[in-house]
C-alpha cells in the first residue's frame, strides 16, 4: 500500500490560496508529476494553478486562463513542462480523452488537472490531491484545502506542514520567505520577512542520518564530533551570548524537525574584495581571548529538553580528519599510490603531534570561527560587534585551533604581516586576562592545530568536489596549501613535514 499524508488549511481569500500554491511548488517541482484539482464551481480550482504555474514559471504575471473551452494548456517554464486541464465538459470519460491525443500531451509533463473525477482511472496512482471547499456562508472569500498526497510525495508533504506549523506557533506565518544561502554542509537558510517589517533567519537543518560505520562501529560524524540535530546550535547560542559574545537570538526551535528561527545579524562581514578587514579581525581575536581565558561549562541546559554536554575534540577526533587528506586529496595531486604502510606512518605521525594537544587544558572551540560565519554589527560595543553565526559543531578543545581558523583562513589571504600582528593582538589579550599565558606552548600548538586544519580542509574541499559535485571550494587548494606547507615548517612537525614531501611531492612545487 502506497504511502499517504493529509492536512487540511483554512484560507481567508484568494490570496492565501495562491500563497499556499507557490510554497507547495518546490515539493511539486521535484516530487510529484500529477496535481488533482478538486471542488465545487467557483470554489478556487483555476486560482490554485495559476498561482502554481506562476511560482513554477517564475512569472507573477503570466497569463494562465482557465482552459474550461479549451481542454488543455501547456506551459514551458524552466521548472518543467507543464500541461493544465479542465476535464469539465469532457462526458465521454477516458474514451474521450484518449481521442483527443491527452497522453501524449501528458509526456514528459506536470500535469494539473481540475474536474479529474471526469476520468478516475486516469489519476489513480502517485499524486498530489487539491480538494477546495467554501468555508462557511458568512465567509464567502474563505476555503479549505484538503491536501492529500499519494506515494513518495508523502514524506515532503509531511514535512512542509511542520515547517508551516511551526511558523504559525513562532507568530511568522505570515513571513515571505526568501532562499539566502546553504553552505558546504545540508544546512539551508532563508530571510524571513514579516508585513510589519520584522525580519529574521530560518535554519533549516534535519538531523542528519548516520552514515556507514567505518571504525569502532561508528559512522564518520559521530568520531569526529560533528553535529547530528541543532540541539548544539540552540545550546551553544544562549551560551555564547551569556558569555558577551554575539550569537544571534533564538526566537524558536524545534529540535525534532530541525528548524531554528534566528535573530538576523545581518551581511557586513569582515572582508572587503577579498581581502581581511584588519580591525575588524583584530576585534574578533579580542572577542575570542577573555572566552580562552576562563573556566567554561560543558554541560549547557537547553529549555524543553535535556542538557546537552559539548564533546571533547578528542585524539580520534583529531586523526579521522586528517584521514580524509588520504582518502580524497592524495589521488588529486598524485599521491593515489601512497602504501598501506605509508599511510600507517602518517597516522602514527600525526597521533604523537596531537597528543601534547589534547592533553592540554580545553576550552570551547567553535571549529568555523573564520570570515563567512563572522558578522559586523556596527551598531554594538567593544567585542560585541563581532557576530557568530556558526557553532553547531563545538567541542572542548585547545584554544589555537579557534585562532588559527581565522589567521589561516581558509577563504581569504591573510598576509604574514597580519597574521604576525593578529597573533601578537591576541597575545595581548590573553595576558591581560591571564598573566601566566605561556605565549610559546601556544604558539607551538597554533602550528600543530594549523597544519592538522590545513590537512582536513584539502581532504574536505576535494571531498566537496569529487562526492558531493559543489567545485567551486577548489578555488581554495593553492592558499590552504600555503598554509600547510607553513605549518610543517615548525621543529614540531619535522618528522610529519618529511612525510609530505616523500608522499605528496607536488604540494611543495608551488
Amino acid at each position: 500500500m502506497s504511502e499517504e499524508a493529509e492536512w487540511l488549511i483554512d484560507v481567508a481569500d484568494e490570496a492565501q490560496t495562491a500563497e499556499l500554491a507557490a510554497r507547495l511548488a518546490p515539493l511539486i517541482r521535484d516530487t510529484v508529476r500529477v496535481v488533482t484539482l478538486s471542488g465545487d464551481l467557483g470554489a478556487g480550482k483555476t486560482a490554485f494553478a495559476r498561482a502554481l504555474i506562476r511560482a513554477l514559471a517564475q512569472d507573477p504575471t503570466l497569463e494562465a486562463p482557465s482552459p474550461t473551452f479549451t481542454l488543455m494548456q501547456l506551459y514551458e517554464t524552466p521548472a518543467c513542462r507543464i500541461l493544465h486541464a479542465d476535464l469539465y465538459r469532457i462526458a465521454g470519460g477516458e474514451a474521450e480523452l484518449e481521442a483527443m491525443g491527452f497522453e501524449e500531451a501528458t509526456e514528459d509533463a506536470l500535469v494539473l488537472v481540475e474536474w479529474p473525477e471526469r476520468a478516475p482511472s486516469l489519476f489513480a496512482g502517485e499524486r498530489l490531491e487539491v480538494r477546495l471547499s467554501f468555508a462557511a456562508p458568512e465567509t464567502p472569500d474563505a476555503r479549505r484545502i484538503g491536501i492529500l498526497a499519494h506515494g513518495k510525495a508523502a514524506g515532503r508533504l509531511k514535512a512542509f506542514r511542520t515547517m508551516r506549523e511551526f511558523l504559525e506557533r513562532a507568530g511568522w506565518a505570515d513571513a515571505t520567505r526568501e532562499y539566502l544561502q546553504g553552505d558546504a554542509s545540508s544546512r539551508v537558510y532563508e530571510v524571513l520577512r514579516r508585513p510589519d517589517g520584522a525580519q529574521a533567519i530560518l535554519m533549516i537543518s534535519p538531523a542528519r542520518p548516520d552514515g556507514p560505520p567505518i571504525r569502532y562501529g561508528k559512522p564518520y560524524s559521530a568520531i569526529a564530533r560533528l553535529a547530528e540535530t541543532v540541539k548544539p546550535f540552540v545550546a551553544m547560542a544562549d551560551a555564547l551570548r551569556g558569555q558577551g559574545l554575539s550569537a544571534p537570538q533564538i526566537y524558536a526551535y524545534d529540535l525534532s524537525a530541525g528548524f531554528v528561527l534566528l535573530e538576523d545579524l545581518g551581511r557586513d562581514g569582515v572582508v572587503a574584495s577579498g581581502a581581511p578587514i584588519a580591525d575588524r579581525y583584530l576585534e574578533a581575536l579580542a572577542a575570542l581571548a577573555p572566552l580562552h581565558a576562563r573556566r567554561l561549562p560543558d554541560v549547557l541546559p537547553v529549555e524543553g529538553s535535556t542538557p546537552y554536554h559539548i564533546p571533547p575534540y578528542d585524539l580520534d577526533a583529531l586523526l579521522i580528519e586528517v584521514e580524509l587528506l588520504l582518502e580524497w586529496y592524495a589521488a588529486r595531486v598524485g599521491g593515489g599510490g601512497i602504501s598501506s604502510g605509508s599511510k600507517a606512518t602518517f597516522v602514527n605521525l600525526w597521533r604523537q603531534a596531537l597528543i601534547e594537544i589534547v592533553m592540554s587544558a580545553p576550552t570551547w572551540t567553535l571549529r568555523d570561527f573564520h570570515s563567512p560565519n563572522l558578522i559586523w554589527l556596527p551598531d554594538r560595543q567593544g567585542t560585541a560587534r563581532v557576530g557568530v553565526i556558526d557553532f553547531q559543531d563545538t567541542v572542548l578543545g585547545h584554544p589555537a585551533y579557534d585562532v588559527v581558523s581565522l589567521t589561516q583562513d581558509a577563504r581569504v589571504d591573510v598576509p604574514d604581516e597580519l597574521e604576525m600582528r593578529l597573533l601578537g593582538h591576541y597575545a595581548r589579550k590573553r595576558r591581560e586576562a591571564d598573566p601566566l599565558f605561556d605565549m610559546a606552548a601556544f604558539a607551538r600548538a597554533y602550528a600543530i592545530l594549523g597544519a592538522q586544519r590545513a590537512t582536513k580542509i584539502l581532504g574536505i574541499f576535494a571531498r566537496l568536489d569529487q562526492r558531493d559535485h559543489k567545485p567551486q571550494y577548489l578555488v581554495h587548494l593553492p592558499r590552504v596549501e600555503s598554509y600547510l606547507r607553513k605549518g610543517l615548517r615548525h621543529p614540531a612537525l619535522a618528522d610529519l613535514e618529511a612525510w609530505y614531501v616523500a608522499n605528496l611531492p607536488a604540494l611543495f612545487h608551488a
